[in-house]
């Protein structure tokens, strides 16, 4: 009868010994604590014998990812700001019965004439936003050669990768004060795209965090978009859906603080007056007050922190798809308020590109109908003439090629711009000309 061998773990003693070799009944032989694992050779004779093996499966990882810098919140503002009073969506409400038909109705307004709103219980943990957080602090401060190894290709208009603020604002000689990392999504048409060591490392934690928030809150948004707009809940879905190709990506972005003087130089701007590339934008609140939004009035207002909102707004595709109905506001960041102004400002951004090869024509609505912003005949030769409309991949690249592909930047105040951005029928305001 040959021997065979199994591995034992073993933590009982046994009842005698010779040499190394442990005859016993009943319990495990006795061995030192620094050793765990035995080889147990179970022979013809009803006595098992037991080897110390030297050689185990590690159980410690022998590489373990760099330790993460924490990141701590600032307090708010105590200044008295002019705020934008802006909807509250609390998306707790989404599965219970009528409650998406509800939160239609309470973000129908919102999106139409304020074009920003703020989303409550998304199901996504402070604990887990404060570890993304502390991904992209220790990202930034890394070495600058480290942050290099994978940026951004804007000649192709590739906003995947490291963006330096290197860029000049106007004539002003003053350097914009940002720093960013986009991350594509994690599906299989991104597997060849680069991604910096750290990330690599905490691959484990940022890959699921990526799907949760497109889950969570941009599926939820696009299926109440749909309702308001009298469309198949799964219609934006579909053109936007993480498993496709698109240009969607993940954003780790800080800015620095300015001395005053220089920031007296352009304004006080951090970010000029724009609107998004995509179709919507997802910033978790922060509590550094510096976004501001221009309102209906032609106003700029601040928007306030909410602990554990998100604040979305939506985008130049978005508006495309549904002939304006849905807004993309002009916003801009500016020098934090007095009490704020020396804190570095880091944010968490989500930002929602339609798919690469999904046609930008409006929608087939009936409330677009309705509103006189598309006829029938418009609706019909729409879906007829998809094949040689404007793809979302050819719209946002070029858009970001136009805006990034260049070493400085103007002042811009997001106002009276008649500067004109166009790829074939589309066109939107050029507030970066």
């Amino acid at each position: 009868m040959m021997p065979f061998s199994f591995f034992q773990e073993c933590s009982h003693k046994s009842s005698s010994t010779t040499n190394n070799s442990f005859t016993f009944k009943g319990g495990c032989p006795p061995i030192r604590p620094t050793i765990r694992y035995c080889k147990v050779e179970v022979l013809r004779s009803p006595r098992l014998t037991f080897e110390p093996i030297s050689s185990m499966p590690a159980l410690v990882n022998p590489n373990p990812p760099p330790e993460l810098l924490s990141w701590t919140e600032h307090p708010v503002t105590t200044e008295p700001l002019d705020w934008a009073p802006l909807a509250i969506i609390d998306l707790a409400k989404f599965d219970q019965p009528g409650g998406k038909q509800e939160l239609a109705n309470e973000l129908k307004d919102a999106v139409k004439l304020w074009g920003f709103w703020t989303v409550i219980n998304t199901g996504i943990s402070q604990e887990q936003l404060d570890r993304q957080l502390d991904i992209g602090y220790t990202f930034f401060k890394q070495p600058l050669a480290e942050k290099k190894k994978v940026v951004c290709n804007f000649s192709e208009g590739n906003y995947f990768g490291y963006r330096e603020p290197y860029r000049l604002i106007g004539k002003s000689g003053v350097k914009e004060n940002m720093e960013m990392l986009n991350l594509p999504k994690y599906t299989s048409h991104y597997e060849s795209f680069p991604r910096h060591d750290l990330i690599e490392a905490y691959k484990d934690e940022i890959q699921p965090f990526h799907r949760l928030v497109w889950d969570n809150v941009i599926r939820k948004l696009f299926i109440l978009f749909a309702i308001i707009l009298e469309l198949p809940e799964e219609y934006f879905v579909e053109k936007h859906h993480y498993d496709k190709p698109s240009e969607d990506h993940l954003r780790y972005m800080i800015y620095h603080p300015r001395p005053a003087e220089e920031d007296a130089k352009t304004g006080g701007q951090w970010s000029p007056g724009h609107t998004g590339f995509g179709a919507m934008t997802l910033l978790f609140s922060q509590s550094v007050a510096a976004l501001q939004i221009r309102t209906p009035n032609n106003e700029w207002k601040w928007v306030k922190h909410v602990p554990g909102g998100i604040t979305c707004n939506a985008a130049d595709t978005l508006s495309f798809l549904t002939k304006g109905y849905i807004k993309s506001t002009v916003h801009r960041v500016v020098r934090p308020p007095a009490d704020q102004a020396n804190l570095e400002r880091l944010g968490l951004f989500y930002f929602v590109r339609p798919g690469d090869d999904i046609p930008m024509v409006p929608v087939p609505s009936p409330v677009l109908i309705r509103e006189g912003l598309l006829s029938e005949e418009e609706a019909r030769l729409g879906e007829e003439q998809a094949s040689e409309a404007v793809k979302g991949f050819e719209y946002v690249r070029a858009r970001v090629k136009n805006v990034h592909n260049r070493n400085a930047r103007h002042v811009q105040d997001g106002k009276g711009t008649h500067e004109v951005f166009r790829v074939k029928n589309l066109e939107v305001q050029d507030f970066y000309a």
